[in-house]
């Protein structure tokens, strides 16, 4: 897998990922990550601007990697803690917003994302880039069938709150104990089939012309309202 920037780069060293080349501009000059890549055996590779421009779709700042693909984690490692709060996201489709949620989700440490494998963004390099290097610091768990995982977690005890236009005020849900908060598609928001099977539906109340938000936008809103209602006990 191909990622790039500065951050990412820093990320990928911090977390120690395997990387199998580094692509870098012919004038690059920070003798620091240059000493890291060759005590680390890592090859390099010098380029000029428009060969790593055909390389990616993005800013990559003089710096393109070459990792080991990213290893999703299983349902099991994201239940870990006694009481976990967990993000699930029906079948969003931008990774920059995968990328953003990412970042509020370590922000608030929440303890995993579930995405479904199926007609949904993956972990690629824009997630990376967007999630400004917390792609590996937050548990994210593919699943065959979003439905299906909602029925086991409430049979593990869990409370699944949904988010729609037309719900119940998000400040007054309650988001104790375990607590899962699912975010819907960015142009039709939650499946039927999701809506039919969460105890609740969270909405945020819109004061201006606005009918919507951002898909990333009101993930933050409502997680740390989760987070906050979770301090206060």
């Amino acid at each position: 897998m191909y990622v790039y920037g500065k951050n990412v780069l820093e990320d990928v060293i911090q977390t120690k990922k395997k990387i199998l080349c580094a692509y870098l501009y012919k004038n690059y000059k920070d003798q620091n990550y240059l000493d890291y890549f060759k005590k680390n055996n890592i090859k390099i590779k010098f380029l000029e601007k428009y060969e790593m421009d055909k390389m990616v779709n993005g800013l990559h700042q003089g710096v393109i990697l070459n990792i080991e693909d990213y290893k999703y984690a299983s349902l099991e490692d994201v239940l870990v803690n006694e009481n976990p709060l967990l993000v699930i996201l029906d079948h969003l489709e931008d990774p920059h917003n995968l990328g953003a949620i990412i970042r509020t989700c370590e922000a608030a440490k929440v303890d995993g994302i579930i995405i479904p494998k199926d007609r949904s963004v993956e972990v690629n390099a824009t997630v990376y880039k967007t999630s400004v290097g917390t792609v590996d610091r937050v548990k994210i768990v593919q699943v065959t069938n979003i439905v299906n995982t909602i029925n086991d977690l409430k049979k593990k005890g869990f409370w699944i709150t949904g988010t729609d236009m037309n719900g119940t005020n998000y400040r007054d849900i309650d988001y104790n104990g375990k607590s899962a908060i699912v975010i819907g598609n960015e142009g039709h928001g939650m499946s039927r089939l999701v809506k039919e099977n969460v105890d609740f539906i969270a909405t945020i109340p819109m004061k201006g012309q606005v009918n919507s938000l951002n898909a990333s936008v009101a993930a933050g809103i409502i997680i740390f309202e989760a987070v906050a209602k979770r301090e206060l006990g």
